[in-house]
C-alpha cells in the first residue's frame, strides 16, 4: 500500500506538488495520470525517497521507502529503464542490483525468463533497443518479488505483443494482491488495463476513483435513441425533465434519464425504438475535460499536443 498525505514538493517558488493525499490500495492496478507538468513524475521521486518533501508525507507498506532494510523486496520501481550501466550484460546488470538487497541469484534467471530476455541476457545492456531496455528495466523492478510496483511508462517503446504482455502481467501481480501504480500517457491502454485512476493537475487532485467513475465525472454519458417516433419521445423526455438532443444522423441523445427509465418511458407511451444504447466517451475524451484547466502546453488553435512526460 501506498499512503500520501499532504504530499508538497516545492523548487523555489514552483510548486511541483500541492497538498497532495491518495491511497493505493493493494490487489488494484492504479493509473496515475495527468497532463505534462503535472507532477507525476515529482509524486514517484517522492514515494522513493528520491526527493525530500517540503511538507507531507509519504508511506510504503506503513514506511517510508527508505527505512526499508531490503528495499527492493517491498517496492519495484521503473522510472527510467535507459538507468544502467550501459556495459554490462543485462544479467550482470541483475546480479549488481541482486547484490545490493542480498537476493538469491537464482531469481536473475527468472526474472530474464520472464520478461523474455534469456536469449540476450549475456549482451551489453547499452545495445538494446528501446523496447528491450524496458524489458530490462521492468525485470529490475521485480527482480526483489516486490509487495509494490512503481512503473512509470512502463509501455514505452514496447510492439503491441509486449504491451499485452505488461497489461496481463500487470493485472495478473494485482490478483496476487500486489500494489500496482503505474503511469502512462496510453490513455487506451490505462482504460484496458487500471482499475483505479488518480488523475493530478498542477500538482493538486482531480480526480481519485474508479476507472468507470472517472470516465463519468469527465464526460458523462448519454443515451442514444433511434425511433420513427423521435418527435413524440421528445416531448415525453422534455416532460420528464430530461434532455433530448436531435443528431446528424437522425438519433437522439438523451441526458438527465437512464437508459432503463428511457426503455420504459417510450414502452409506457407506445414509442418504437429502433435502438437504445448507453453512450460513453472514452478515458482519453474523459481526461481531456477533466484536466482542461490544468494544462501548461497547447498546440495551435487550443489542441493538447503530444508532448513526452515532463513531470
Amino acid at each position: 500500500m501506498i499512503e500520501a498525505r499532504g504530499l508538497t514538493k516545492s523548487y523555489g517558488d514552483v510548486v511541483a506538488v500541492n497538498d497532495l493525499s491518495f491511497t493505493v490500495e493493494p490487489g488494484t492496478v492504479t493509473g496515475f495520470l495527468g497532463p505534462n507538468g503535472a507532477g507525476k513524475s515529482t509524486t514517484m521521486r517522492l514515494i522513493l525517497g528520491l526527493d525530500k518533501p517540503s511538507a507531507g508525507s509519504v508511506t510504503v507498506n506503513g514506511s517510508p521507502y527508505t527505512t526499508h532494510h531490503r528495499p527492493l523486496t517491498e517496492v519495484g520501481a521503473l522510472l527510467e529503464a535507459k538507468a544502467i550501466h550501459g556495459g554490462r550484460s543485462a544479467y550482470n546488470h541483475l546480479v549488481t542490483v541482486a547484490k545490493s538487497n542480498h537476493i538469491d541469484r537464482k531469481r536473475v534467471n527468472e526474472v530474464l525468463e520472464l520478461v523474455g530476455l534469456t536469449s540476450v541476457a549475456k549482451k551489453r545492456a547499452g545495445k538494446f533497443s528501446l523496447g528491450m531496455g524496458q524489458r530490462l528495466g521492468i525485470a529490475t523492478a521485480l527482480l526483489g518479488d516486490p509487495k509494490v510496483l512503481i512503473l512509470d511508462e512502463p509501455v514505452n517503446g514496447l510492439d503491441p505483443e509486449g504491451i499485452l504482455w505488461v497489461r496481463n502481467l500487470l493485472k495478473y501481480m494485482a490478483t496476487q494482491g500486489k500494489t500496482i501504480f503505474v503511469s502512462s500517457h496510453l490513455m487506451s491502454e490505462m482504460a484496458l488495463t487500471a482499475d483505479h485512476l488518480i488523475v493530478i493537475g498542477r500538482g493538486r487532485l482531480i480526480a481519485d476513483a474508479s476507472t468507470a467513475e472517472v470516465i463519468r465525472l469527465g464526460s458523462g454519458s448519454h443515451v442514444r435513441v433511434r425511433s420513427p417516433q423521435a418527435a413524440q419521445l421528445v416531448t415525453l423526455v422534455d416532460a420528464h425533465e430530461g434532455g433530448a438532443t436531435t443528431q446528424p444522423d437522425g438519433s437522439l441523445s438523451i441526458t438527465g434519464l437512464t437508459q432503463e427509465q428511457v426503455g420504459e418511458l417510450a414502452a409506457a407511451n407506445g414509442v418504437v425504438l429502433h435502438e437504445l444504447t448507453l453512450a460513453t466517451a472514452s478515458l482519453e475524451e474523459a481526461f481531456m475535460e477533466l484536466t482542461e484547466e490544468a494544462v501548461d502546453f497547447r498546440a495551435p488553435g487550443g489542441s493538447i499536443g503530444g508532448e513526452g512526460d515532463a513531470a
